[in-house]
């Protein structure tokens, strides 16, 4: 609920009050822009929580966050619904760079951000690193077609609910790599501190 209902929430919303517009002190907002005013508060609330629920919070949540706040934030100020169309491509761009930045010096940097929830050996990080290094500029060369050719609402559910299932099916691809460099250093790890105790 956490993690799916604020999107959810957020779609629904938007095909609600779509074709409505809002006067607040005099100026006319459309509907998106208040669905994201609305939302804003939601997406940091439900990440934070989350925090304290599991006790920790991925890193890519906290940037994913930063990237929502400051991109909504300033569609909502400037009163502009463009700037939070261009959130996820300068999201995906972002991590494309940082993640080639990381191959050109030999390191796998996607591994900082998700050694948590894959245990994979280096050879396996770097394979998988070139490849959601892909992902995310053919991800960030999709985004702005689509909200520069299509209509708004093709926009919000390409973003909201096709990019997830595409990177969804991206990953679940990716299991013979997860198999062939799995690394079981972790467990063994914790078998030791288990004994030790």
């Amino acid at each position: 609920m956490l993690e799916f209902g604020p999107i959810i929430g957020f779609v629904l919303a938007y095909l609600v009050f779509r074709n409505d517009s809002f006067v607040v002190a005099n100026t006319e907002y459309s509907g998106l822009v208040v669905v994201i005013a609305a939302f804003l508060p939601v997406f940091v609330i439900a990440i934070a929580t989350l925090g304290y629920l599991t006790g920790q919070i991925a890193r890519i949540q906290v940037a994913t966050a930063a990237m929502v706040l400051v991109f909504g934030g300033l569609s909502v100020w400037l009163n502009d619904p463009r700037l939070f169309k261009v959130k996820p491509t300068a999201i995906y761009l972002t991590l494309a760079i940082l993640l080639s930045i990381g191959l050109l010096r030999g390191q796998s940097w996607l591994k900082y951000i998700m050694e948590d929830m894959i245990p994979l050996k280096r050879k396996g990080w770097m394979i998988l690193t070139k490849r959601v290094t892909l992902l995310f500029f053919l991800s960030a060369g999709a985004n702005e077609l689509v909200w520069r050719t299509q209509s708004e609402t093709v926009w919000v559910i390409f973003e909201t609910v096709v990019m997830p299932v595409i990177i969804l099916v991206f990953f679940l691809t990716q299991i013979g790599l997860f198999v062939d460099h799995v690394s079981l250093k972790p467990a063994k790890k914790k078998r030791k501190e288990g004994s030790a105790r």
